[in-house]
């Protein structure tokens, strides 16, 4: 089984701030709602030009 990957991210003070809101908002930690936002910008993408390997 293939092991969760680490990806390090730096973002500034006031998207950091509006991140946390959003997350405590939805009840998920700040790297919960990032994944969140990956997999509905992946899903959207996919939609458009069709299904990624």
């Amino acid at each position: 089984m293939e092991k969760d990957k680490h990806l390090g991210l730096r973002i500034d003070s006031d998207t950091h701030r509006k991140l946390k809101s959003m997350a405590e908002y939805d009840g998920r930690s700040i790297n919960g709602e990032i994944l969140y936002l990956i997999r509905q910008a992946i899903s959207e993408y996919e939609k458009k030009h069709g299904k990624l390997e």
